[in-house]
């Protein structure tokens, strides 16, 4: 599984929205968006943010 798929998987589970979840990050939800669309990946800091 891609780190895209898993993002949109466990955000789900979670019961939010990209921009909940941006809101939690301090991104933008286009960033959660081109997270999710294998767009690109979010920087080291950001995944350790989300791993928790």
């Amino acid at each position: 599984m891609i780190f895209a798929d898993k993002l949109i998987q466990l955000r789900k589970k979670a019961g939010w929205s990209q921009e909940e979840l941006a809101g939690q990050m301090n991104v933008s939800r286009q960033s959660v968006s081109k997270w999710e669309g294998a767009q690109s990946i979010p920087d080291l800091e950001k995944m350790i943010r989300l791993s928790k």
